[in-house]
């Protein structure tokens, strides 16, 4: 992604070794489109997880520079907890919003965040979901600025997904 204009990659003399990589402006140009196929995605191709499907929930954290937008109104910063992430300890993203940017950090934790949400896996794809039910989350600090940055994440803001039927989708399709 260096080589292709997306991230630029800066090298420490430090021992351990250290790299740090950051967006470039090209690629945040992309964030928007990439969140609008997250959403599209919700809208017509959402279902449960199955058993054997692994939720890569920092992806899905990911994608907040590509959903805020000026209309939004939001500014500050909020934690957001995977209880029991992949490694099997916790994860903690920050979303940080300012009028119409976001940026995203991973693994502060410093207590500064304007309002922290935490949850397990399960719980945040329930919040997440269609349903969007957030009863397994939980919240402190501004309560309003979560919720709103929830909005954004989940499908939110009176869309609805397409239920999957398999069976009666392959029916229509074979004619």
């Amino acid at each position: 992604m260096v080589a292709d204009g997306m991230l630029t990659r800066k090298r420490y003399r430090e021992v351990p070794p250290r790299v740090d990589y950051e967006l470039t402006e090209r690629s945040r140009e992309l964030a928007p489109v990439l969140g609008e196929l997250a959403r599209w995605g919700y809208e017509w191709a959402w279902s449960p997880p199955r058993s054997s499907e692994r939720v890569d929930l920092g992806a899905i954290f990911r994608l907040a520079p590509g959903l805020v937008d000026g209309s939004s109104g939001m500014s500050g910063s909020v934690d957001l907890e995977v209880t029991d992430g992949s490694s099997g300890s916790s994860a903690t993203y920050r979303v940080t919003m300012s009028g119409s940017h976001a940026q995203i950090a991973e693994n502060v934790q410093d207590g500064s965040a304007d309002a922290m949400l935490r949850g397990t896996t399960s719980a945040w794809v329930r919040a997440l979901g269609p349903m969007a039910d957030r009863e397994g989350l939980s919240s402190s600090g501004n309560g309003s600025l979560a919720s709103m940055l929830l909005d954004l994440l989940a499908l939110g803001e009176g869309r609805e997904a397409a239920v999957l039927e398999p069976e009666r989708d392959l029916e229509s399709a074979a004619g």
